[in-house]
């Protein structure tokens, strides 16, 4: 990669589906980011419940396309990780970041030539502080939440590294996941 990562990214967040937005969750937990975001009411996800270790705050709809919605709205810039072209859900992310003229970056696991050097320059050149990850759920691409994970925790510990070696979010590596999102647009019904 060109240049030093200079240490921007301070939180990732999903939507807690199963897949690829629960692979985010691992990872970047796993790598000392604080993690979070919006889920549907009653914490819907195509498995039941999303489990309560998960941080994340729920939306006045049980319907998915709010919560997207508010990720999106609520992130400097969302990371789709796919196999194959994006559908469903995951085209919609897609269409309401565009919509949003939020940056948004595409990475197909499944065809190559997803790297880390091309995720951090596009996050440095974003100054992405937080980062919504999205993706299909596991039922639509089986197997998609072991790829996801391996390589998303190449990406956010190769950050957390170097955040870290450059004196960067140091208050924050000991931050109650919850404690930093703050869900500032808890009360707006319109999305």
């Amino acid at each position: 990669m060109e240049g030093t990562y200079r240490g921007y990214l301070r939180r990732i967040v999903s939507g807690g589906q199963t897949g690829v937005d629960r692979a985010a969750w691992d990872a970047a937990r796993s790598c000392g980011f604080p993690i979070g975001g919006w889920c549907p009411r009653g914490r819907r996800a195509e498995d039941g419940t999303i489990p309560s270790h998960y941080p994340c705050k729920e939306t006045p709809s049980e319907v998915y396309e709010q919560r997207t919605a508010w990720n999106v709205r609520d992130s400097d810039g969302t990371l789709i990780v796919t196999c194959g072209e994006p559908r469903g859900g995951t085209a919609y992310t897609l269409e309401v970041a565009q919509q949003w003229k939020k940056p948004v970056l595409v990475l197909d696991l499944c065809r190559g030539g997803a790297s880390l050097e091309q995720v951090h320059a596009w996050l440095q050149q974003h100054r992405i502080e937080v980062l919504n990850v999205a993706g299909p759920r596991e039922s639509n691409v089986p197997g998609i939440y072991n790829r996801a994970l391996a390589f998303l925790k190449q990406v956010f510990c190769a950050l957390r590294h170097t955040s870290m070696a450059s004196g960067c979010c140091k208050e924050e590596q000991d931050k109650e996941d919850e404690s930093s999102y703050n869900g500032e647009h808890e009360g707006n019904p319109e999305l």
